[in-house]
């Protein structure tokens, strides 16, 4: 019996988050301001942002191909757009199961083997992951000296040096620890370094890398592009948030989005804090964070609700 409850406890505790987040969100802005934030909001720059979202969730669904090309595989363009967003879609419902029905949707509708075509979506998570760390890293450069005020405002110098010296030692601690690790925790870990790394460096074997390489910054691009363009639609925005804010609310938000189910109630405030960084007004930035999520989820939810329903007649030949 432990086992279905603990299934039932994952899939119930992020549903119960996101609702307590959304009622926390809508207590700290006063919904009639919300709401009056929605009635303003330039749409066409709203519109922009989902065309963006669209265009790279459509380079995600080609890259994926050159994936499963070494092995043999050729799936139809249209599967493998519709199998991402439905995968987008469930993720909505149950965080991380998406990228189980993408590769099942393809074994049903292509033929290929589940654990290949879920193999090569962790290959693509490692791309992902290593784009997202080159932003982080990009982001510290930028906003180097804000980032420097902002900690020495928070500690002084001594605590920081020694801050820095156990976060040294322990990552040497850690590193010989895993190295030598033989079972439990620290094994899973090691393996998932391992997989990481040759995820990373099967991606620079393969036939078409540059392509692909090409696919992953195009889509990342795209993501940061669709966030500033909608961000324009909120007037108490335009011109008065910095590129460094941009990226570093752009970095919260999609931590927010991993960690609930699509940012549900997270996302806006994630988008706030990170501004409030800035002195950039709370209302104004929640309510876009609001905008910004409602606008790329019902899209998800709409792109994806057809594909699920399309993709049958699509393959009804099959």
């Amino acid at each position: 019996m432990k086992k279905p409850i603990s299934k039932i406890l994952k899939i119930l505790l992020p549903l119960f988050l996101g609702v307590f987040l959304v009622w926390y969100s809508l207590s700290k802005t006063p919904l009639d301001e919300l709401i009056d934030h929605f009635k303003k909001a330039n749409y066409i720059w709203v519109a922009l942002g989902v065309f963006c979202g669209i265009l790279s969730h459509l380079s995600r669904a080609y890259r994926w191909r050159y994936m499963l090309e070494p092995m043999g595989f050729k799936p139809k363009y249209p599967n493998s757009v519709m199998a991402v967003f439905v995968a987008y879609l469930a993720n909505l419902g149950v965080p991380r199961s998406g990228e189980a029905l993408r590769a099942l949707t393809l074994t049903n509708y292509e033929g290929i083997p589940f654990e290949k075509g879920f193999g090569t979506i962790v290959a693509e998570r490692v791309a992902d992951l290593i784009v997202m760390l080159l932003v982080i890293i990009a982001t510290l450069f930028i906003q180097f000296d804000f980032i420097w005020d902002l900690l020495m405002k928070k500690f002084d110098l001594t605590k920081i040096t020694l801050l820095l010296a156990a976060m040294l030692v322990g990552g040497i601690v850690l590193i010989i620890f895993i190295k030598r690790a033989k079972k439990g925790i620290a094994l899973k870990i090691k393996n998932f370094i391992i997989g990481v790394y040759e995820g990373a460096t099967s991606i620079l074997k393969m036939k078409h890398k540059w392509a692909f390489i090409a696919h992953t910054l195009f889509i990342w691009a795209m993501y940061i592009f669709m966030f500033y363009v909608t961000m324009l639609s909120v007037e108490e925005l335009q011109g008065q948030v910095p590129i460094g804010a941009v990226v570093i609310a752009f970095i919260a938000g999609s931590f927010s989005i991993a960690v609930t189910n699509g940012g549900i109630g997270a996302y806006p405030l994630a988008i706030a804090a990170a501004f409030a960084l800035f002195n950039i007004p709370e209302t104004p930035s929640e309510a876009f964070g609001w905008i910004m999520w409602a606008s790329q989820t019902l899209m998800i939810i709409i792109l994806g609700g057809l594909s699920f329903l399309y993709l049958p007649i699509f393959n009804s030949k099959k």
